[in-house]
């Protein structure tokens, strides 16, 4: 779980780098952004990575989901006699299986919309004859409900991402009283980035290049 984690949180680094590129004007992002595509799809070692980040996906769920039966199993039909970890944990730390399972839902709309297009139907060419990505993408976040579940799905991966890369770095025996705050503050940062990162990026597109707005 911390490795597959951690992967999964340095992609999301390199995917959002990518993805700012949206906040261009947009001419330049869609000549920009389809360069970008087109260099991912047929770059061989960005192809090995990508099999790599599909596994950790996978593996990272499935490896969820055995954990989750087994504290369910461990602690019994009856539940726990004495339960106090409201208090001593945040309710996002208690219900990482929800934010989980809710993130896999976007994972697959999210790759139907834009990767399954790209990579399996007829897209609209742009001026210098790319798969014009661009425009699915502008065309998605100039619906005000795509918009709204991408930034709630944002929002779901920050809660994750809040108890999962801090909890990561545990798992993997790097806790101690010395650095152990700053290893806090630096997940907290890093959630913030990613989260107001991805979201701000279809909120620009709908206020920037809806033509039913004013």
């Amino acid at each position: 779980m911390a490795l597959t984690g951690l992967f999964l949180c340095v992609f999301l680094v390199i995917h959002l780098a990518g993805n700012l590129q949206l906040l261009l004007p947009a001419e330049q992002a869609r000549v920009q952004y389809n360069l970008y595509s087109e260099m991912l799809s047929h770059n061989i070692l960005i192809k090995v990575i990508a099999y790599l980040l599909y596994a950790s996906i996978i593996a990272h769920a499935v490896y969820a989901l055995v954990l989750t039966l087994q504290a369910r199993r461990a602690k019994g039909a009856q539940g726990y006699a004495y339960d106090k970890r409201d208090s001593v944990s945040p309710w996002y730390a208690r219900n990482m299986g929800v934010l989980g399972a809710l993130l896999l839902v976007f994972i697959v709309i999210h790759m139907k919309d834009f990767w399954y297009q790209y990579k399996f139907t007829e897209m609209p060419l742009d001026a210098a004859g790319r798969k014009d990505l661009y425009a699915i993408v502008a065309a998605a976040y100039q619906e005000w409900w795509y918009v709204a579940l991408y930034v709630f799905s944002m929002f779901v991966l920050g809660f994750h991402l809040l108890h999962g890369f801090h909890s990561a770095f545990q798992s993997l025996g790097a806790y101690h009283s010395k650095y152990n705050r700053w290893l806090k503050w630096a997940g907290r940062g890093y959630t913030a980035v990613i989260t107001i990162g991805f979201a701000i990026i279809p909120i620009y597109m709908y206020f920037t290049q809806n033509p039913e707005l004013p």
